[in-house]
């Protein structure tokens, strides 16, 4: 599908080379900025699932936190507007990028406490460019799917939270380098795109005996490739509104196609993982 709705953005951009900006970044650890960071990681729960020391990277915890957190806002209010997309009865629904930003940073800040527009030092100096630039991408993966939505008599219009992360963080991956993807479970996994690699599959095993009723997801954190990378995995449980394509009766058909699960609420159903380099 064609996206061609990306006015917002300048027309000329081009996707920079984001790494080395990344990596001079990881190397400006004022005290200023490392200890607004440790004070972040203090406030956020959090649990180290492999061996390593990922508390000793404060920037780069947060910021994967920041990342994984308003990667999963997105896929939320999609999630929250369902019902306005799939609406066969409207036309214009109304739901441009504009007006799923000012949700997102919405459902962003009541999850974190920080308003994107206004941190006052609470987001690393690694994260800014970074969140700014997924705001941005999560904008252009609506606006692609302005014409469907907007056509009445169809119910189905492609576009739920799975669809919108798998583009949105494909968007973001190209342009930044960052590993940043969905993944799910075995049982729960339609999109082989999302099939989790070992480190993942070993921390959703862990978790999967885990249930969250209350729906938190806690990030977990560990250190890899011989202290070179810092990997999040960031839980998602299954509440109420996820079991209507993914829960009873299981094998019916829900309303992308696909066969029901059978899924609980408050069981694992997937995850948010972001990599990033340690320099």
């Amino acid at each position: 599908m064609a996206h061609r709705h990306d006015t917002f953005v300048k027309a000329q951009e081009k996707p920079p080379k984001f790494m080395p900006h990344f990596a001079r970044l990881l190397r400006l650890r004022s005290p200023r900025f490392i200890l607004v960071a440790t004070l972040s990681v203090v406030l956020c729960a959090a649990v180290s699932f492999t061996g390593g020391r990922a508390q000793d990277h404060e920037q780069e915890r947060e910021t994967s936190r920041l990342l994984a957190i308003l990667f999963d806002s997105g896929r939320l209010v999609v999630g929250m507007n369902q019902e306005l997309i799939n609406d066969v009865s409207k036309g214009d629904k109304g739901f441009t990028p504009d007006v799923f930003e000012k949700q997102v940073r919405a459902v962003f800040e009541q999850r974190t406490g920080i308003n994107l527009s206004d941190s006052n030092g609470k987001i690393p100096a690694i994260a800014r460019p970074l969140l700014d630039r997924l705001v941005d991408d999560s904008k252009r993966t609506i606006a692609g799917y302005q014409t469907p939505i907007n056509i009445p008599g169809i119910r189905y219009k492609g576009l739920i939270p799975a669809t919108f992360g798998t583009e949105t963080a494909t968007r973001f991956s190209t342009w930044s380098g960052i590993y940043l993807r969905q993944i799910a479970p075995e049982r729960f996994l339609r999109n082989k795109k999302n099939q989790p690699d070992k480190y993942e599959a070993d921390v959703l095993k862990a978790l999967a005996e885990q249930v969250s009723t209350s729906g938190e997801s806690r990030p977990n954190w560990g250190v890899t490739d011989g202290g070179k990378t810092l990997r999040l995995v960031l839980p998602l449980y299954y509440s109420k509104a996820c079991l209507d394509c993914h829960g009873e009766p299981k094998g019916e058909r829900d309303i992308s196609g696909y066969p029901r699960e059978g899924g609980k609420e408050g069981e694992l159903g997937g995850a948010i993982s972001v990599k990033l380099p340690i320099k």
